[in-house]
């Protein structure tokens, strides 16, 4: 067999690892990750222990935030949970108060303990597409009808959220579709957020001391390296403050399930 020199062997190995999909050495790779029960466990607000069984992890959640909100009012915990929107969000130009108001529900996520990247991509659907630390789902980048956000911002309250239209079927249900201040402010903005249905961790919108923005992230809205809580590397979605704000074109793995 001919001997290739270096500078052609050097050649074939850096141009290998130009595609996103090629686990280069230097990049961790997600094929034999498992998830401990430990850090799913860090989702504090649930209505039933968090459980593992057949490769999926079960997260059960009413939804209503521990954070209060201009959403409480009229509702069963308005005397201990509404305050009036305080004008602290830095998105909202025009605060509106929308119809809706926070009911609890019954939201039944079953998520991957081994998430892999998958070889087609799932688009993201209206409704939970992931699960907050405090059991309020995340929901995509678009409003109603798949229009942009750019409007409804203007109906998040202080903490960067609102409740869905209606009362029943998922109506009033309370989520995020951008940063979760509330957590942000308590936990840091570094820190890990939540789980997506594929099984993936949120992280919040800086890393290093950097904030970071969908361009610095991949079609997915996201990238692998080491975390604190993965020291030896994983991929994981980032919230940011531009569009798409936390998953672009679908989930990076196959996703689990969520009923309501």
């Amino acid at each position: 067999m001919r001997k290739l020199s270096f500078i052609a062997l050097l050649f074939l190995v850096t141009t290998s690892c130009q595609d996103e999909n090629d686990c280069c050495p230097n990049e961790p790779s997600d094929n034999d990750i498992t998830i401990p029960l430990s850090l799913y466990q860090k989702i504090y607000k649930t209505t039933s222990d968090i459980y593992i069984e057949n490769g999926f992890v079960y997260i059960n959640t009413d939804g209503v935030p521990d954070h209060k909100s201009p959403y409480f009012l009229g509702t069963q915990w308005e005397a201990e949970k509404y305050i009036p929107y305080d004008g602290s969000n830095p998105f909202v130009t025009n605060f509106n108060l929308n119809p809706n108001r926070i009911s609890a529900g019954n939201i039944r996520f079953k998520i991957p303990i081994s998430p892999k990247k998958s070889t087609t991509t799932t688009t993201t659907a209206m409704g939970p597409i992931g699960v907050s630390l405090n059991g309020v789902p995340f929901y995509n980048q678009y409003a109603g009808g798949g229009a942009p956000l750019s409007n409804e911002i203007n109906s998040f309250d202080q903490y960067n959220g609102h409740p869905a239209p209606g009362r029943g079927g998922g109506g009033g249900r309370y989520h995020y579709h951008m940063e979760p201040f509330w957590l942000t402010q308590n936990y840091g903005k570094n820190t890990l957020l939540g789980f997506l249905l594929d099984g993936f961790p949120i992280y919040g919108p800086e890393e290093n001391g950097d904030e970071l923005k969908s361009s610095d992230l991949d079609n997915h809205h996201g990238h692998a390296h080491p975390t604190s809580d993965f020291p030896d590397g994983i991929y994981h979605y980032h919230i940011t403050s531009d569009a798409p704000y936390l998953n672009g074109i679908g989930y990076y793995g196959a996703p689990g399930t969520v009923n309501e």
